[in-house]
């Protein structure tokens, strides 16, 4: 399995970014999908994950702010971040879970200016 994530960059505080992860094979044959992050000096966090029927679960500090989904093309899921703060800043990984087995994305970059 691969997770190829994309879509980090540069922001200013306030703005948005769509974080993509296309996994090698459809994402239906996961039990969970999911978004960390891990900001420099910290530990890596759970962002939001979406779970195989559907349902989803966020950080208490992105409530509100992202949303995760699945793509159209069964092979993708999303993370739409929106009023980004600078507490924001961190790689991002993507995770997937398949019965015991974890995988991870090689992380994507996002950097929020205020």
């Amino acid at each position: 399995v691969q997770l190829q994530a994309s879509g980090g960059g540069l922001v200013q505080a306030g703005g948005s970014l769509r974080l993509s992860c296309a996994a090698s094979e459809t994402i239906f044959n996961f039990n969970v999908m999911g978004w960390y992050r891990q900001a420099p000096g910290k530990q890596r966090e759970l962002v939001a994950r979406i779970i195989s029927g559907g349902d989803t679960n966020y950080d208490d500090s992105v409530k509100g702010r992202f949303t995760i989904s699945r793509g159209n093309a069964k092979n993708t899921v999303y993370l739409q971040m929106n009023s980004l703060k600078s507490e924001d800043t961190a790689i991002y990984y993507c995770h997937a879970r398949q019965s015991v087995n974890d995988y991870w994305g090689q992380g994507t970059l996002v950097t929020v200016s205020s």
